[in-house]
């Protein structure tokens, strides 16, 4: 904890007062309005470690382990962590904590693209969106888990079909009953795409096809899940009427999310206390207990046994980065808006390195925890951990459910779980959604500065409403869509114009300058380097795989009708067509010739600069004039060499 913020009060900096502009560079406020700071160090920290730690660590890394060379996929997993994200993490911890300004107005740093601000705002909002959906589920599992029988253990509920057996086992596959009931049936296949969303790994879905005695029977906690939480409709076609449960829990969840932000940072960094703290506590009573049941130590060692051959294979690799930028969390805009309400003088290099560290190893803990359940039911069911193992919504609310209902005192290990669930899924969206109430307030600051009750009510309304879509029978396939295209390629984009934008027009040079005004520190030419030339590049080449390994949504057999593709691709561009949409804006609004144009939109506007009244004594413009060659010299290793 800082020495300066042992004080419960919230401190608070004015803003630069903020005037329009005619070169066609406005991106900045008409009045002066007053920005809160965290009031703790601590806060602050656990608020990053929430954000960056969510529900992905749990259900998506450990299934990369397993299928990438188990504890080998660690060297690419670091190898991308120290080179690409520590250092894009630390460069948004600087623009924010520097400018005191929130993403949507940030990039008054160069105004030609000014567009990045929009990008991250749309894409924390989608991702909102249907991330509350995520929250609600958990909820309707947590108020099951106090029935005296959890409903996902046994087979006499109203939703059952005849072909549902309470333990999954290899002998359930070669059941030679005769069958009458000709119902919806599902198969748990491994879905080998490498797309990096929470559906995109694996999906849980129906195969619309008639029983025959050769399919797999379906679990209690596969149907309660598709029956009894969703009531899955057999496509996007059958849309149906909202559900009353997911209703009640998708308003619980959006009611819950916004009111631990009703005080803004203030509010959100005393939650942080308990949704950042809690998860690593009941993950550790989860893996005590898990590790003395038996095949447990099997599963761990599945975990983290290395197959150093697989790192030969570019898709290892490739998967290792996507997971390093899902799980940090850098170009969503969230790190940006949490460091914008920092003090000035914060040590922000150590606070990257800090939270870098403890997202590698929450990751690497929660592949414990998993392995060592899946190594449990594997033993359990007579089954092979690849054969139990899933990834995505499959393993926390089918695979984890019916392992839990085979412990001793179910019902404790079932509230345990989700509410860990709920504090993981919670901590995870107070970023995005601060960046789209902060932009709001940034892009009317005369209006709405100083209303954030107002807005938080207004958005609130806005996202229940919207968010009862998902609460339908169809409302699984619309969140399968959603997560599909929303961010399959728009964050590497972000990202390679974010380092392109500090390392080159503005100079990372001049970048190292403004974060020692802060820190009294300077930035060293390794992470200058990734910036300039390392980042960009694996930025390119990731955009690049993923466009051309993009391919159409599959739900467990079930394939989206072209409508529904279109309308998928039409929710992905919402959050890249800002950006050339604000750049031609921005060349038609200035005025002189083109060139004259260029050479003002690439420079920073007035609004941007340090927010501190020393540091703005202390600020200079730096321009580095020379060759090309200088000019690339000096920003990747500084004016001394």
């Amino acid at each position: 904890m800082d020495s300066g913020t042992a004080k419960h009060s919230v401190e608070i900096i004015p803003l630069q007062s903020a005037s329009k502009n005619n070169d066609g560079q406005g991106c900045s406020s008409q009045r002066e309005v007053t920005r809160e700071v965290w009031a703790r160090k601590t806060e602050y920290l656990l608020s990053l470690i929430g954000y960056s730690v969510g529900l992905g660590v749990l259900w998506r890394f450990p299934y990369l382990c397993m299928r990438n060379g188990g504890g080998a996929f660690l060297i690419p997993f670091f190898f991308f962590v120290v080179v690409c994200g520590f250092p894009l993490y630390y460069m948004e911890l600087g623009l924010g904590q520097f400018s005191g300004k929130s993403p949507l107005v940030v990039w008054c740093i160069c105004p030609l693209f000014k567009g990045l601000g929009f990008c991250m705002v749309i894409m924390s909002f989608i991702v909102t969106w249907y991330y509350n959906l995520v929250v609600a589920w958990v909820l309707c599992y947590l108020f099951y888990s106090f029935y005296p029988t959890q409903p996902w253990a046994s087979c006499d509920n109203d939703w059952n079909s005849d072909n549902c057996v309470v333990i999954r086992s290899k002998s359930s596959n070669h059941n030679n009953l005769s069958l009458t009931n000709q119902n919806i049936s599902y198969t748990s296949v491994i879905n080998q795409t490498t797309f990096p969303n929470l559906t995109q790994l694996h999906t849980d879905g129906a195969v619309n096809s008639t029983l025959n005695t050769s399919q797999v029977f379906q679990t209690a906690a596969t149907e309660f899940w598709r029956y009894g939480i969703l009531g899955i409709s057999s496509g996007i076609d059958q849309i149906g009427s909202p559900q009353w449960h997911l209703v009640l829990t998708i308003f619980l969840a959006a009611a819950i999310t916004f009111l631990c932000l009703v005080r803004g940072v203030r509010s959100a960094g005393k939650v942080a206390y308990v949704t950042a703290i809690l998860p690593y506590l009941l993950l550790l009573v989860l893996l005590a207990r898990s590790l003395t049941l038996e095949g447990s130590l099997a599963g761990v060692m599945y975990f983290i046994k290395p197959d150093f051959s697989r790192l030969s294979n570019f898709q290892v690799w490739f998967e290792a980065a996507l997971q390093v930028f899902f799980s940090l969390g850098p170009a969503w805009g969230g790190v940006i808006t949490m460091a914008s309400y920092n003090k000035f003088s914060n040590k922000c290099f150590n606070d990257a390195a800090l939270i870098a560290f403890i997202d590698t190893f929450s990751n690497f803990f929660c592949g414990f925890v998993v392995f060592s359940i899946l190594g449990f039911l594997a033993h359990e069911s007579g089954m092979t951990i690849e054969e139990v193992a899933e990834s995505g919504p499959g393993l926390v609310f089918q695979v984890y459910p019916e392992a839990i209902s085979r412990l001793p005192l179910p019902n404790l290990w079932a509230v345990l779980f989700f509410v860990m669930l709920i504090a993981v899924g919670l901590d995870s969206q107070f970023a995005q959604l601060e960046t789209v109430l902060g932009g709001l307030r940034d892009i009317y600051p005369g209006t709405l500065g100083n209303r954030k009750n107002l807005i938080l009510l207004a958005v609130f309304c806005f996202f229940f409403l919207l968010s009862l879509v998902f609460a339908t029978p169809a409302g699984m396939y619309i969140f399968v869509l959603v997560d599909w295209y929303a961010t399959a390629y728009c964050f590497f984009l972000i990202a390679f114009f974010e380092c392109l934008v500090v390392g080159w027009f503005y100079g990372a040079e001049r970048f190292s300058r403004d974060i020692q005004i802060m820190t009294g520190r300077s930035v060293h030419p390794v992470i200058r380097v990734s910036w300039c030339i390392v980042s960009p590049i694996s930025m390119l080449i990731a955009l690049l795989g993923t466009t051309l390994a993009f391919k159409s949504p599959v739900h467990n057999g079930y394939e989206f009708p072209k409508y529904a593709q279109t309308l998928g691709v039409m929710i992905g561009l919402l959050s890249v067509i800002p950006l050339p949409i604000l750049a031609l804006h921005g060349l038609y609004s200035t005025s002189g010739s083109l060139s004259t144009r260029l050479k003002v939109l690439l420079k920073p506007n007035k609004e941007w600069g340090p927010n501190n009244k020393t540091g703005k004594l202390v600020y200079e413009s730096y321009h580095n004039e020379g060759s090309v060659w200088t000019r690339v010299k000096t920003n990747l290793f500084g004016e001394r060499h």
